[in-house]
């Protein structure tokens, strides 16, 4: 498992939502378990390129962020669903004004990352 080695910085409001927030599919994680997307094989099905592990991994980082439960049915098979916080809830309009923001400059966007993915590959 990953140690960190540096201590991270913790002294403002994009320091710390950056801390929560970072991981490749932890936006989309939220956003598909506000929609009811609870189960981990439901989530693993909206988001196809990220490994069973990643998600994990992301899901058990958020419910330590305390912004998703985790709930175990007692039953067999096990089954297990995830729910988001009332502090999860908070961050939902954050996340649609973000989406927001990226489909109103979806053009510019696109195009400046294929130029620089492009660049990458020569």
């Amino acid at each position: 498992m990953y140690e960190r080695k540096i201590l991270p910085n913790l002294n403002c409001g994009l320091d710390l939502i950056g801390e929560v927030l970072y991981g490749k599919w932890k936006i989309r994680l939220l956003w598909f378990i506000n929609e009811g997307h609870l189960r981990p094989s439901e989530l693993q099905r909206k988001i196809p390129d990220a490994t069973r592990r990643v998600l994990n991994i992301q899901l058990k980082e958020l419910e330590e962020h305390e912004l998703i439960t985790r709930k175990i049915y007692p039953i067999v098979p096990p089954k297990v669903e995830y729910s988001l916080t009332e502090l999860g809830k908070t961050l939902i309009p954050v996340i649609s004004a973000l989406g927001n923001w990226g489909d109103k400059n979806e053009e510019h966007l696109r195009s400046v990352i294929l130029k620089r993915l492009n660049s990458e590959n020569k």
